[in-house]
Order: structure tokens, then sequence, then C-alpha cells
């Protein structure tokens, strides 16, 4: 690597782009998932979000067959843990509860008895696959979610590896839904593949919303210290301030 190089590159953490962010996808509820285990840890996680000026957390966890939470369970432990963390925190960021859906046999049920947590405002789902398999008729799925009032947010696209060229992401964004940036995938903890495809879409405005996806601090603390471009930096900054 050159003197030049060094210099074209920051981390995430010395180029401050994550001051003022709304996190749109996390995994901080504790024990609820395969995210954070304990409200100690979850505090932890939450206090080093303070320390990088971070405002708002999406809690996000996993509504799937492996972890078949029910909303209004969600409902009571996130108020439950919110009145632990407003105590235990002198600078709070600012929580709100929705889900990560997988769209699966489960989801179908929910969604026919109108039993979903979304984001943003009520119209708003976020939602995965399969990192493998596309859902079965994939496309008439996602006409059938629109057609119930959502607008889609797909969590992590440039990870799942069945989409494997660009005219799938533009069939996609041109349907309208829209896609969540994984700031992990960005600094490669995905493999070059995912990371190659989120550079690319990042490039082409495609992303409307950015989140860590955070399942435990270790891990966080160790991507937002990888150097990257400070052009990719600037991009992921006028996503962070949409």
């Amino acid at each position: 690597m050159n003197m030049w190089s060094l210099f074209s590159k920051q981390t995430i953490v010395e180029s401050n782009i994550l001051n003022g962010m709304t996190d749109y996808h996390s995994h901080v509820l504790p024990g609820v998932d395969d995210g954070v285990s304990t409200s100690e840890k979850a505090f932890e996680l939450l206090a080093f979000y303070e320390e990088l000026g971070i405002r708002h957390v999406w809690l996000t966890p996993h509504i799937m067959e492996d972890y078949p939470n029910k909303t209004d369970i969600l409902r009571q432990q996130f108020e439950k843990f919110f009145t632990e963390y407003v105590r235990y925190s002198k600078n709070p960021v600012t929580l709100s509860l929705a889900s990560e859906n997988m769209l699966d046999s489960l989801f179908m049920q929910r969604l026919s008895g109108n039993d979903l947590l979304p984001i943003i405002d009520s119209s708003h789902l976020l939602v995965e696959t399969s990192y493998y398999i596309p859902p079965f008729h994939f496309k008439e799925l996602l006409e059938q979610i629109k057609n119930k009032g959502y607008t889609l947010i797909l969590a992590h696209p440039e990870r799942y590896h069945y989409l494997s060229t660009m005219q799938e992401y533009e069939e996609l964004y041109h349907r309208g839904i829209q896609l969540q940036l994984d700031i992990a995938s960005i600094v490669g903890a995905y493999g070059e593949e995912a990371r190659s495809k989120a550079l690319v879409l990042l490039q082409k405005g495609y992303y409307s919303l950015i989140g860590t996806d955070v399942h435990h601090r270790e891990n966080f603390v160790k991507w937002i210290n990888i150097p990257i471009q400070k052009t990719v930096l600037k991009k992921m900054k006028y996503l962070i301030d949409k």
C-alpha cells in the first residue's frame, strides 16, 4: 500500500459520519433472537452509540420460523427495556420498535392477520429472505404485500447470492422496493461479493436507508475501525443525512 492510498482512506469512526445517524436495523433488544443477549450488554452497546453521536435506533428483532416472536410480547419487552435504559443513560438515544421479517410461512400468517411491527410509520416493513434462495413466487409475493398497503424495505440486499445481476436490483428498485445498506457489507465483513455489490448500489443511489444490523458490540467496533475509501464515506454520509 502506497502513501497516497493511505491518505485516501479513513475509518468510519475517524470520519464521524455516524453523528446524527438513524440506525434502521439492529438487534439490540436483549434476549429475543441471535442478537444482544442481556440488558447490560445492550446498555454498553447503546452507550457506545451515544459516544458516536447516533441519535435514533430502531430495534428490529427477527420474526421468523426460527424466532417466532409474538408482536405483543416484543412490545412488552421493549417497554421494559426502554424504561431500564432511560434510567441507566444520562444521554439516551431515541429508541423505537419494529421487526425484521423473514419472508416465510410465518410471515404470511402475520400478514393475513395484520399482526406486524412496521418501521418508520405504519406503512413500511423491514423484510429479509434466505441468502441463497428467493421465496417461492417472490415477485408475486412482493406485489401481494404492496397491495396490503405496505412499502417494503429489503434488508442487506447486497448479501443475497441469488441476486446476481445489477438488472435484478434495478427491477426491485423500480418496483418501489426500498433497499437498506448494511455498514458491515461496505467494509467487507461479508466477503468481496457483498462488498462489491454494495459499492455499486451505493454509487447508483439505489439505497434508501442504512443500518448496522448490529448483533454484538465487539463486531460493530471492529467494522467501524476498518479503513475504507473517503469517496465511499462521502456517499454513506449522504445516505445517512437523507
